[in-house]
């Protein structure tokens, strides 16, 4: 039975068919390839392309040592551009060094000429003649002795016998000046001091009639008193106080007499703060 079954069954025995069939239809996709050939020729086609990269190379190097374009015109642009700002600032350069080397070599001839100088001075000759002794001319001893006169005389002056006039005469000016100063400041105004105060004068309620309060509170009059401007305030609930502004003179008006004057005013007037108080 088992001949039998072998005998009917034939994929085994025509694996090689399959096989080759199989290679055929990869080496149709992609080519032939072979097993034993592969690697070979992957190490060829390495080789080749190094190859090839080496001669580009020289030939790139002989190009531009020979002054042909190796790049596109632009890189051609840009290496002559840099080549000839290469150029501009070597010779800047060298400028630059032979200006030094010209300073460094005036500096040294300075140098030298400093260095030769203490030598020369300290070789000098010492033995110079001795200074001479300088003469007084005659007119200077004959001026002297007009002096020493003079000295004479003002020795037999007496100097305390004047004190008491000089005194009198001294205590008479400091009176005169005393009573010119005395007089100009009497004349001058004497400065009065004043006062700005902002005050907050609040009603009883909402129904008070602020413009019959600010006529009571500006009905206030004394001497050194003046009223500013006023404004109403919302204070909240539909309530307003009244801020009015009054300059004093300080030494008449206080801001207690103030307070005082126009809390008097009971139907109108709750109560009178001091909001501001400055001096002018």
């Amino acid at each position: 039975m088992s001949t039998e079954y072998l005998s009917q069954e034939k994929i085994w025995f025509d694996k090689y068919r399959y096989d080759d069939a199989e290679r055929q239809y990869y080496e149709q996709m992609n080519g032939p390839v072979s097993l034993a050939v592969c690697p070979k020729v992957a190490q060829e086609n390495g080789a080749n392309t190094i190859l090839r990269d080496i001669a580009r190379a020289r030939e790139n190097i002989q190009k531009s040592l020979a002054g042909s374009p190796v790049g596109p015109a632009g890189e051609q642009s840009e290496l002559v551009t840099r080549i000839g700002n290469l150029e501009q600032e070597n010779k800047h350069l060298h400028a630059v060094v032979e200006d030094l080397r010209l300073a460094i070599s005036k500096l040294e001839i300075r140098l030298t000429t400093l260095e030769k100088s203490p030598a020369a001075s300290g070789s000098a000759p010492t033995n110079l003649p001795a200074p001479q002794p300088k003469t007084v001319p005659a007119r200077q001893n004959e001026a002297k002795e007009p002096a020493k006169e003079e000295e004479e005389e003002d020795d037999d002056i007496d100097l305390f016998g004047s004190d008491d006039e000089e005194d009198t005469e001294a205590a008479r000016i400091r009176e005169e000046r005393l009573k010119q100063y005395a007089e100009k400041k009497s004349k001058k105004p004497a400065l009065i001091a004043k006062s700005s105060i902002l005050l907050d004068v609040k009603p009883w309620d909402d129904e008070t009639d602020m413009v019959k309060l600010e006529e009571c509170v500006r009905s206030v009059q004394a001497d050194g008193l003046l009223w500013g401007t006023s404004k109403l305030v919302p204070v909240g609930y539909g309530i307003k106080k009244l801020q009015i502004q009054c300059v004093v003179e300080d030494d008449k008006v206080g801001t207690d007499m103030l307070e005082e004057e126009i809390t008097k005013f009971e139907e109108y007037v709750q109560s009178v703060d001091v909001a501001a108080f400055n001096k002018i």
